[in-house]
């Protein structure tokens, strides 16, 4: 069964740090190419950021320079670290692992206070 689960949302003021992690089961993760994304409330929901299965990355305009996404294939697990962060940042972020099919996880609420 394959299981997604996030975690490390939360509140933070403006200006502030967060650290995501998804952790991973089920799947031969070293495969997969891994994403989050995020969906404000009344918004569709969006590509933050990529890591592909060799390490390649790529980020919304939006979070380049201030969003860093990671992998730790030996913990089949991903990372976003967060700096930065500003109230338009606030949405469930959510995470997405790929090989040919996308699995979800159930997402994290971040909430950034202005």
């Amino acid at each position: 069964q394959v299981q997604l689960v996030e975690s490390g949302g939360g509140l933070v003021q403006a200006g502030g740090s967060l650290r995501l992690s998804c952790a991973a089961s089920g799947i031969t993760f070293s495969r997969y190419d891994l994403a989050w994304y995020r969906q404000a409330p009344g918004g569709q929901r969006e590509l933050v950021a990529r890591i592909t299965s060799s390490g390649s990355t790529n980020y919304a305009d939006s979070v380049k320079g201030r969003f860093t996404i990671s992998r730790d294939n030996a913990k089949n697990t991903v990372y976003l670290q967060m700096n930065s962060l500003k109230s338009d940042d606030t949405a469930v972020y959510y995470c997405n692992a790929k090989l040919f099919i996308d699995r979800w996880g159930q997402g994290t609420q971040v909430t950034v206070s202005s």
